[in-house]
């Protein structure tokens, strides 16, 4: 086998530097074209136990915000700005960016230099992902990120090695594309879209550049135009030029799911209901908690406003579990239970049943909260769940860290479904064994759960902090995805097996068609 300094200059260093844990996290390479890519090629694509996977994010064309989601699709987080990808490397609970090396080509050949090298430079003294980025020497984006803490790699290529292939031109790098036909931009290039809405603010393109900047990240890791249009159809406002949506509607024809109604920041006919930081359905009711605590009531059919819940909840509402009753319980963001009665009278077992459950949770608090029946279901810090039921308590250890939501079933055998921050999904029946292998899972933390009894059988809906949301068909095994774009913070299903996606700027009602 050839050695790496033979076959690649600058090689040896580079990979000296992969495999030095007290490295300085950032590394440049000069003057070795395609030592990057050959890197990348070589190398593993996935982490493992001793080994971090290498992830390559091309920079020709792109802006620091093209650039931030890309970087945040191979880290799985979901970021709306170079400044949010930050923020959610900072506090993410997933270990994918200390177990990434992201290789990042040409920096001379971005759209914005400057600006990406600034991303780069934050990511670096955060600490948490290795960068090696290929800059060149005497440009002001080498001068900012060699003012950090940082290994150089000169490549010393000799004159042929060099030569680099004439760059792109303009005209191929951003084809001239018409940003306000919604099938030519569906059809082209995402990180061009991107690039040519970004330099062109002033014009909205009929509401489609607002919605492309809003769903971003989903659209450029969408891997056709129908996916493409769903996305933008999902956070559409109601102000777009009214010719969007129809036309958007026919190019998501091939796509598994159908918008049914949403509704986005600004919207006033109707109106929309705020960030969706909590999401459950009682009937035909959506419960919609915003991140101030107000608990709106809106139709599930068409998202009319139907008042508030009154409630007595001071701060944010973590999690929503309508009893059948009618009655409301709701965790706050200390973990505390709280209950809001149905109109209905509620016997007296069950009030028996919350009092206690309440008084639980006021000494060790909950992280997620679901009810059914006769059963109040409760997640845990430590990755247990407990179900406190009229026959006693049943208790499992369901994951590894946080338990972030949890979903119960009423079925001919009532079951529960958790969801926690080691990214797995977990069915579980109490007083029995959980099901050994997990029903769904995830590189990326579980944030909501919803589950319930359909027409067709009984439906889970899971989204996790990568931006994805799964509809899975319990009983068939079969599963629908759909990524909006945005960070999705809950979930709910309808009784009729509808999806209700929840945003902070933006609820989406989305259907299978039949």
């Amino acid at each position: 086998m050839p050695s790496v300094r033979a076959e690649r200059p600058g090689a040896a260093a580079l990979l000296g530097w992969l495999t030095d844990p007290d490295a300085p996290r950032l590394c440049l390479v000069t003057g070795a074209p395609g030592l990057l890519g050959w890197l990348a090629a070589h190398g593993p694509r996935a982490a493992g136990r001793h080994r971090s996977a290498r992830a390559l994010v091309p920079l020709t064309g792109r802006t620091a915000l093209g650039t931030a989601w890309a970087v945040a699709d191979h880290l799985g987080v979901v970021a709306t700005s170079p400044g949010d990808l930050v923020r959610a490397l900072a506090t993410s609970e997933t270990g994918r960016a200390a177990r990434t090396v992201l290789l990042l080509p040409a920096l001379h050949a971005a759209a914005e230099p400057e600006a990406v090298a600034a991303l780069v430079a934050d990511l670096a003294r955060l600490g948490r992902v290795r960068l090696v980025v290929e800059a060149r020497p005497g440009t002001p984006e080498y001068a900012l990120l060699a003012q950090g803490r940082v290994t150089v790699v000169d490549g010393a290529p000799d004159a042929e090695e060099a030569e680099e292939p004439a760059p792109e031109t303009a005209r191929a790098l951003f084809p001239r594309t018409d940003l306000s036909d919604p099938s030519a931009v569906c059809a082209a290039d995402p990180f061009a879209v991107t690039t040519s809405y970004e330099r062109d603010p002033g014009d909205t393109h009929g509401g489609l550049r607002t919605a492309w900047l809003r769903a971003g990240q989903a659209l450029c890791a969408a891997r056709t135009p129908a996916d493409r249009a769903l996305a933008l159809l999902g956070v559409l406002g109601d102000a777009a030029d009214p010719r969007l949506r129809p036309a958007l509607a026919e190019l998501a024809a091939p796509a598994p799911w159908r918008v049914r109604w949403n509704r986005v920041a600004g919207d006033v006919a109707p109106p929309w209901p705020g960030p969706a930081a909590a999401l459950a359905a009682q009937g035909g009711t959506l419960l919609v908690a915003d991140l101030g605590g107000t608990v709106r009531l809106l139709a599930a059919a068409d998202a009319r406003p139907l008042g508030r819940l009154d409630h007595p909840v001071t701060g944010r509402v973590t999690a929503l579990a309508p009893a059948p009753d009618g009655t409301v319980l709701l965790l706050d963001e200390r973990g505390r239970l709280h209950t809001v009665r149905g109109r209905e009278p509620r016997a007296p077992y069950l009030h028996r049943l919350t009092e206690a459950v309440s008084t639980t949770l006021s000494r060790h608090p909950g992280t997620a909260l679901a009810a059914i029946g006769g059963s109040v279901v409760v997640g845990d810090r430590l990755g247990s769940v407990h179900a406190f039921g009229l026959t006693g308590l049943h208790q499992a250890a369901l994951h590894s860290g946080r338990v972030t939501a949890v979903a119960a079933v009423e079925s001919a055998t009532p079951f529960v479904c958790s969801g926690g921050t080691d990214g797995a999904v977990r069915r579980w029946t109490p007083g029995k064994d959980a099901d050994p292998a997990p029903l769904a899972e995830r590189r990326a933390p579980v944030v909501s759960l919803a589950a319930t009894e359909t027409p067709y059988g009984p439906v889970l809906a899971a989204a996790w902090a990568d931006g994805t949301v799964e509809l899975h068909d319990v009983d068939r095994r079969t599963r629908l995805a759909f990524r909006p774009g945005p960070p999705v913070r809950s979930v709910a299903v309808t009784d009729d097996g509808a999806l209700i996606v929840g945003l902070d700027e933006a609820l989406i009602r989305l259907e299978r068609p039949h």
